[in-house]
């Protein structure tokens, strides 16, 4: 089951699959992370599509990643008064906490945190920004706001409050109960919703502990203005574009994404580019060929993945979704303009041993042309800063933990392979070359880079390079 790819698909289960033979056919076709969104489907529907995939990677041989994503906070007006009224520009509309149901001249909108965090001159938008309102005075349980973009308003559509941090925290009462149960699934990755600051992040770590990485989803305009350390803080980053669209300009979007991805490279996280990416194959055999690029664009980026949404959990084409997804991957990793360009987007290392070492390897591997890099790694730390250099050979993460190996599994160019631990550097080598072997990554003769960390099994610790020929 190698992917003869460094970039990574993550692809989301949904009724159009959610059979074994469904999630099978996607593995195969490609998938190597798998996420469970808990915005939908009950506490059951999560738990036997986990233990298909369990299933699958038990037959496949290959680590599979799961990932749960959060539903969040849902910031939404409350019932109108027959399901739907229209808001013409110039206006006035009043927000309040009245649960009386709403008019054309009046909402419920059933959040103080919302009016707490209110301003004069402050935009609010409604359904997913197409109606949009100016709040003209405001108080601790109303605003009395101007129309400045009109058009039909019907029961519970979501409000979206750009520029503002609200007193609020990620984690809804709902989302605890998920996480809780996720994490005893044995879930891999947890993707947070509604991060607006670093210390989001430290609040879900907390609940979180070391059972699973997070990774923060950047949606909100305030994540940005703190990125570096909501980066520093978080083991991964999802660029959350459809929400980051609503709340921005649809041209500052792609920029963002660029800034995002440059800024998790640098640090050595994980990225994942999300949202829309083959929209059109929801309903279409075949993707736009802007859809085409947009998925190229983020892996001449050096994105760790990219996701599919609706098109592997509800569209009528998952597999052929997940399919020319990896074609694409292959095709642009295949033009040498790829990797000149990681090349020159690369950061330098920082003033450290195991980034020290890691620069040696990119280096090594390039002159050398060695087949493969393989890490030995407990924690993940030396196959992520392995990745972080961005390459040329593959890289084997071999690890003792299971679980590193699922969560490794979205990492750029890592090919994670649970193994026996070992005790010294003679058994590591002939460990390293064999899974090469095995791996289909080298045959006799191939000269292979090892990198590693002395006293084994000690995070942090990235201390030793060594390059061996296969016997």
């Amino acid at each position: 089951m190698r992917r003869n790819r460094q970039a990574r698909i993550l692809a989301t289960l949904g009724p159009a699959s959610s059979t074994y033979e469904q999630i099978r056919a996607l593995h195969l076709a490609g998938a190597d992370v798998f996420r469970l969104n808990f915005s939908h489907g009950s506490h059951e529907d999560h738990a036997e599509r986990l233990g298909m995939i369990r299933d699958i990677e038990r037959e496949s041989g290959r680590p599979i990643g799961v990932l749960l994503d959060l539903q969040g906070p849902k910031l939404r007006v409350g019932r109108i008064d027959g399901g739907r009224v229209r808001l013409e520009a110039g206006q006035g509309f009043r927000l309040d906490l009245d649960d009386t149901p709403g008019s054309a001249a009046r909402a419920p909108l059933p959040h103080p945190e919302i009016f707490a965090a209110l301003r004069a001159g402050t935009e609010l938008l409604l359904d997913d920004g197409k109606i949009r309102l100016r709040v003209d005075a405001c108080g601790a349980d109303f605003a009395d706001t101007t129309v400045v973009v009109g058009g039909p308003l019907s029961d519970r559509k979501g409000v979206n409050v750009p520029g503002v941090v609200l007193p609020i925290s990620p984690l809804t009462d709902k989302d605890l109960r998920d996480l809780d149960f996720g994490l005893e699934l044995g879930v891999d990755w947890v993707a947070l919703s509604f991060v607006q600051r670093a210390q989001d992040i430290v609040e879900a770590r907390a609940r979180v502990g070391g059972r699973a990485w997070i990774m923060a989803k950047l949606e909100k305009p305030s994540a940005i203005e703190d990125l570096d350390a909501i980066v520093a803080e978080a083991d991964g980053v999802m660029v959350a574009r459809g929400d980051l669209g609503v709340e921005l300009a649809p041209e500052r979007v792609p920029v963002l994404q660029r800034r995002i991805v440059r800024a998790c490279r640098a640090a050595g996280k994980p990225v994942v580019v999300a949202t829309q990416m083959l929209e059109s194959m929801i309903s279409s055999p075949v993707p736009t060929r802007a859809e085409a690029s947009d998925v190229a664009s983020a892996i001449y980026d050096g994105a760790d993945a990219v996701m599919l949404s609706a098109e592997s959990a509800a569209g009528q084409y998952p597999v052929e979704a997940v399919t020319i997804m990896d074609r694409i991957i292959a095709e642009v990793e295949a033009d040498p303009a790829w990797r000149s360009g990681l090349d020159a987007s690369h950061v330098a290392a920082e003033a450290n041993t195991p980034d020290a070492i890691c620069c040696a390897l990119r280096r090594v591997s390039s002159l050398l042309s060695t087949v493969a890099t393989v890490t030995y790694t407990s924690s993940g730390f030396s196959a992520l800063r392995a990745a972080r250099e961005r390459p040329v050979s593959p890289i084997l993460g071999l690890t003792p933990q299971l679980a590193t190996a699922r969560r490794l599994a979205l990492v750029w160019g890592v090919h994670p392979v649970p193994f026996e631990d070992v005790h010294d550097v003679a058994e590591m080598i002939e460990h390293a070359a064999r899974a090469a072997v095995e791996g289909g990554f080298a045959q006799r003769g191939d000269e292979i880079v090892v990198i590693a960390g002395i006293p084994f099994g000690r995070s942090g610790t990235t201390n030793l390079l060594h390059v061996t020929r296969i016997a």
